[in-house]
């Protein structure tokens, strides 16, 4: 199937773009990567008038860490960026472990980071490591810039709060408490498949005692799902089994899954249950090796 006849635009500042998206009057959509929009496009799932290509527009294609920490990923930063980065690892190791794990090879060429947060995806791989993380989207529209936590960002599946006339511009991480740790781990059938579920741990140490924590759950909800009673049971602890049973328990309980080909809810729960006790783990095996 082909897509429905659009305008297409392709302008060189973000100011010119959300002129467009003004224009457009909720009839126009954003291309960054294309790798989630031309699909729907071809099948009709979605028909915008227009598109607006923002790839020639510069200054949004860099990511990396402000004197004071706070990490920023551009609008066109690729998911293959983040997976080659070399420094990116000692800054945002749960971002850094989830970068291969996305899609496929061909999508994380041109599939970019913001743009698929932004797709709002309930088994989109980033915006649960933007929710464990404490991230937010930065908005640009008319009336200026506003941040928007990623949390409160996802408004539903595929649904967000950015108004029509509005372009997310990067998104942000604040500073770390302390020593950043974590992971993010995926169930999948195949390579490159979307999540059967997939948990995201942040952690903000100091030696072995966790400052700050944060979980977020992939695929077994409609929409992203921050475990915070789950990552509040593991604050003040080193980690230890109990805490890490506990918030293993909480996670589970806080999905929300639904039986399906990929597998029963009861054994999606089971998954996430797993995988926060992995996770945990697999940052007590790092610290000894540290040690």
């Amino acid at each position: 199937m082909y897509p429905s006849r659009f305008n297409y635009e392709a302008p060189t500042s973000v100011e010119a773009a959300i002129a467009l998206l003004t224009e457009g009057d909720g009839e126009a959509k954003v291309l960054a990567g294309g790798q989630s929009l031309i699909p729907m496009m071809k099948l009709r799932f979605a028909s915008p008038a227009t598109l607006i290509d923002i790839n020639n527009i510069p200054g949004l294609d860099s990511h990396g860490a402000d004197a004071d920490g706070t990490y920023r990923i551009g609008a066109l930063v690729r998911h293959a960026d983040l997976e080659k980065s070399t420094t990116l690892p000692d800054h945002l190791p749960l971002i850094a472990s989830a970068a291969h794990l996305v899609a496929d090879p061909i999508v994380r060429t041109r599939g970019t980071f913001v743009g698929s947060v932004c797709h709002a995806d309930p088994q989109g791989d980033w915006a649960s490591c933007m929710v464990a993380l404490g991230g937010s989207i930065v908005a640009q529209g008319p009336n200026g810039k506003r941040s928007v936590e990623v949390k409160d960002f996802v408004a539903g599946p595929f649904q967000t709060v950015l108004a029509h006339n509005e372009i997310a511009i990067e998104a942000v991480i604040p500073a770390a408490k302390g020593t950043r740790a974590g992971g993010y781990l995926k169930l999948e059938r195949r390579v490159g498949d979307f999540a059967t579920a997939g948990v995201g741990l942040a952690l903000d140490m100091s030696g072995s005692t966790v400052n700050n924590a944060g979980i977020g759950l992939t695929g077994v909800g409609a929409q992203t799902i921050n475990a915070e009673a789950a990552a509040a049971a593991l604050i003040g602890s080193s980690l230890e089994a109990d805490a890490v049973e506990n918030a293993a328990r909480l996670a589970a309980e806080a999905s929300n899954p639904r039986s399906d080909h990929r597998g029963s809810a009861d054994f999606k729960r089971h998954i996430i249950a797993t995988f926060v006790k992995r996770l945990a783990s697999n940052v007590q095996r790092a610290e000894a090796q540290v040690a």
